[in-house]
């Protein structure tokens, strides 16, 4: 009776290699990623904006003013709209930026407000010719979890000018294709709490970058609106003619 409470209690320790397999397996995730899923979580607090911008600058402009401009900014606004980050990319090319923001209507509204501002009472300005070039609003993601900041130390070399051949639709295209393409690669390529690209993406991704006479062709477009009219257009109310506003026929007067 004993061996054969012995063998029973020796079987009920073996460990079936099947069993193991089909054992739940628990996700283990490191600190690194659950700060990244608690930045994301944090971004979702409000409609999400993202804006495209381009601009022009004075040749040998010490870049690391235009970046700490725009940080004083973003540090001013965050005092009146907490809580509401802002990210995205600034490229600056030897005389020209491409800004790509994301963020809540009221603080984009208030860096371009800021912008107007700096323009109209300071002739010296280093940004000038500002163009909003697209914006697209209540994005369901941001596709920069910070904001950067790269400079594009080295001109990019190229064949032509696709300005002189495409039409504007064509350099849209391509303008807005580059720039998600180089959006998607930072995602997965750039931590939460880095520094970010630094200056080396002319080497690291020289294919995903605009060439500068995009930049340059689309400061100088009439079709898109400088800030100060975009805002005017925007503060303007919209007046809609409801269908019970309208008689027909026409009353006479007599």
């Amino acid at each position: 009776m004993s061996s054969i409470g012995h063998h029973v209690r020796k079987t009920s320790k073996r460990t079936f290699p099947l069993e193991s397999l089909l054992m739940p397996q628990v996700p283990r995730n490191n600190y690194l990623h659950f700060q990244e899923e608690k930045q994301r979580l944090h971004l979702k607090k409000f409609l999400i904006h993202r804006m495209f911008l381009v601009a022009k600058i004075p040749a040998n402009t010490e870049k690391r003013d235009i970046s700490e401009y725009y940080e004083q900014v973003f540090q001013s606004i965050v005092k009146h709209h907490l809580g509401e980050l802002v990210t995205g990319l600034l490229l600056m090319y030897p005389t020209s930026i491409l800004h790509i923001l994301e963020s809540s209507s009221g603080t984009l509204l208030r860096i371009l407000l800021d912008y107007i501002d700096r323009e109209k009472n300071d002739d010296e300005f280093l940004i000038q010719g500002m163009k909003i070039v697209v914006v697209s609003h209540n994005i369901p993601s941001r596709l920069f979890m910070q904001w950067q900041v790269s400079v594009i130390k080295v001109p990019v070399m190229y064949l032509d000018d696709v300005t002189q051949s495409q039409s504007l639709e064509e350099v849209i295209t391509e303008f807005l294709t580059q720039t998600h393409k180089l959006g998607a690669y930072l995602f997965k390529t750039v931590k939460v709490g880095t520094k970010g690209p630094g200056d080396n993406l002319h080497q690291a991704v020289p294919e995903l970058l605009l060439p500068e006479q995009i930049i340059k062709y689309l400061c100088k477009c009439e079709e898109f609106l400088d800030p100060a009219t975009f805002i005017k257009m925007y503060n303007n109310p919209i007046y809609v003619t409801l269908d019970s506003e309208v008689v027909w026929p026409a009353p006479d007067h007599f």
